[in-house]
């Protein structure tokens, strides 16, 4: 590993935040089909230059087994000699590490982030209007309004990379994709995660105002 500052210990933490958190999320059944990816960075953080353990392509995310995780580099690419494939969408973990220096990114999918990104696909992002778990991202105004980004999802990842790119706000430590998913992240794993359930929750909520307003 060109990263020299990335310990054994180091790797094995970030491998067991990462199965107990997918433990969690596989319980509550956010990772339909073997979906859904996620990752925590591991050592120093230089925008050029970074690693992060991220889980492997394909896996049933309801069962642990030694071949869940990987180590990956700034580019995507495995940082140690494994025959494990990380996920398909290793490329927008990049990206978001690369302009936010988070330390996890969580992405899951759910009937209600991926019906909301449709519902709401044309005007490019949710709007939640002063909902208490607004909260949860470090917004404390009273009545706050936020507006949640959505991007396209194309079968080629590398194609929705710039639109990540273009659409993050740093306020929001949160971004979807179009019938597809939530992408979170936080300073840490119990960040991300806090950020995603509080996500999930919006989305719930707005999904069902929607309705009651009809």
């Amino acid at each position: 590993m060109s990263n020299r500052s990335i310990t054994l210990e180091e790797k094995q933490q970030a491998f067991a935040e990462l199965r107990s958190v997918k433990q969690l999320f596989a319980e509550r059944g956010w990772f339909p089909g073997t979906s859904g990816n996620l990752s925590v960075r591991v050592g120093d953080f230089d925008a050029e230059q970074f690693h992060f353990a991220i889980t492997a392509s394909g896996k049933d995310k309801t069962i642990d087994t030694p071949s869940d995780f990987l180590l990956v580099d700034q580019t995507g690419q495995p940082s140690e000699l494994t025959s494990l494939k990380p996920s398909a969408e290793t490329l927008i973990h990049c990206e978001i590490y690369r302009l936010t220096g988070a330390g996890a990114i969580f992405h899951i999918h759910s009937v209600y982030n991926s019906i909301i990104s449709e519902y709401f696909w044309e005007r490019k992002s949710v709007p939640v209007d002063g909902v208490e778990l607004i909260k949860a991202f470090n917004i404390w105004d009273e009545d706050a309004h936020i507006e949640i980004p959505i991007v396209s999802n194309f079968a080629h990842i590398p194609a929705i990379v710039p639109e990540v790119t273009d659409r993050i706000d740093s306020k929001i430590p949160g971004i979807l994709l179009r019938k597809h998913g939530i992408y979170a992240w936080g300073a840490n794993a119990f960040e991300a995660k806090r950020h995603l359930e509080a996500f999930e929750f919006l989305f719930e909520y707005v999904y069902k105002m929607e309705l009651l307003q009809r």
